[in-house]
Formats: C-alpha cells, sequence, structure tokens
C-alpha cells in the first residue's frame, strides 16, 4: 500500500480538526497518501447526522457539535484518545463494513497488548470490555474516502457520560484503560495504534 502519513495534533478543538479533515478529503486525489491523526480534545458532545436529541439526559455546560459521521451521541474530553482516519477505501478494496471491522481489531489489538480482552459488536460498532465501552466509532465516506475514525478512553473524566445515552444505548456503560489496567499515558498508547493501524492495513493491502 502507499506509505501511511501520520500526524500528531497534540489538544485541538473538535471543530478546527473536523474542518481540516473535510478539506484534506475534499482535496485529495488518486495519489494522496492516507492519513492518521492523533488529537485530543477539550470537552464535547458529539451529534451524528441522525442523532436523536433524546439521548441528552440533562443539560450541562459541555458544548454539542452536530457532526457529519454516522452514529449517535457520544462524548470526548481530555484523557481520551482521538484517531482520525482518512484512507481511499477504492484504492483498498474494502467495503465500510470490513473496514468497521479492522478499526475495531485494530483497538482490540491494541488493548490486548495492555492486557485487557475487548471484543466488538456487529449490533453496535465499537468495543467492548465486559459490556462496557471503551471505544466508540463513527465514520464519514465521501467519494470512497473515509474521514472521522474513533475514540479511545483512556485516562479522563467519565462522568459526562452518566447525563447522555452513549452511542444512543440507554444504560450503556463506559470504561478506560487506567481504570481496567494503571495506563494513562496517551503518547504510549498512540504508538500501539500506530504499529497495529500499519500491520492490519498492510495486510489489508496485500490481500491478506
Amino acid at each position: 500500500m502507499k506509505k501511511l502519513t501520520f500526524r500528531y495534533l497534540g489538544k485541538q478543538p473538535l471543530y478546527k480538526v473536523w474542518q481540516e479533515m473535510k478539506y484534506f478529503t475534499h482535496n485529495r486525489n488518486f495519489k494522496t497518501n492516507d492519513e492518521v491523526w492523533f488529537a485530543e480534545h477539550p470537552p464535547v458532545y458529539t451529534m451524528g447526522m441522525n442523532s436523536n436529541e433524546s439521548h441528552i439526559l440533562e443539560k450541562s455546560e459541555i458544548p454539542i457539535l452536530n457532526l457529519d459521521r454516522g452514529g449517535q451521541v457520544t462524548y470526548h474530553g481530555p484523557g481520551q484518545l482521538i484517531v482520525y482516519m482518512m484512507f481511499d477505501l477504492k484504492r483498498l478494496k474494502i467495503g465500510i463494513r470490513d473496514y468497521v471491522i479492522s478499526i475495531e481489531k485494530i483497538i482490540i489489538e491494541t488493548v490486548k497488548y495492555f492486557g485487557v480482552d475487548a471484543i466488538g459488536k456487529r449490533s453496535a460498532p465499537g468495543v467492548y470490555v465486559g459490556g462496557r465501552k471503551i471505544a466508540a466509532i463513527g465514520l464519514k465516506v465521501k467519494k470512497n474516502c473515509s474521514y472521522h475514525g474513533f475514540s479511545l478512553n483512556i485516562d479522563m473524566d467519565t462522568k459526562p457520560f452518566n447525563i447522555i445515552n452513549p452511542c444512543g444505548y440507554e444504560g450503556l456503560e463506559v470504561t478506560q484503560l487506567k481504570d481496567l489496567c494503571g495506563v494513562s499515558d496517551l503518547e504510549l498508547v498512540s504508538s500501539k495504534v500506530k504499529s497495529n493501524i500499519n500491520l492490519i492495513f498492510n495486510d489489508i493491502a496485500n490481500g491478506r
């Protein structure tokens, strides 16, 4: 496959990164390298294109941002790793369903490295540990190119999840790596995510 470009954005407002993703996707062509951006965001609730506002159970001072991704409401905040994946799916010869499964595999293999057993769910995309959600996936595909990506809870304040139905599921509990295995280093987790993205998508590109 073409070489992947990885960018480390640090702490950035989600709206700013969203606009940059859209600009990148609109202006890319068949020669453009696929890119992965790592980021962390100030507190914000995000709503997918078909989100139902009834899944926000209480008012709060945390802003709400409507995005062009799939999925329902979720929360992003400091201590959560956000991984934006801009891939040409046509060039990879992969469909959206298999793309989601590949993202789940990246997350599962990453947390497995730290001793945590996790699973994906076909009925509710994301990754779960003992029924609690540790990672959410939300994507947009335009002209066969993806953007948005996934969030992985590492060492964050999870209380804001309590006033929403995460991803539209009433009573769904969330968890994070720090509580499961003591890992709180976003840079360390980012390095494992990067390794797994390279491994899994090289396999896809080579037909394995």
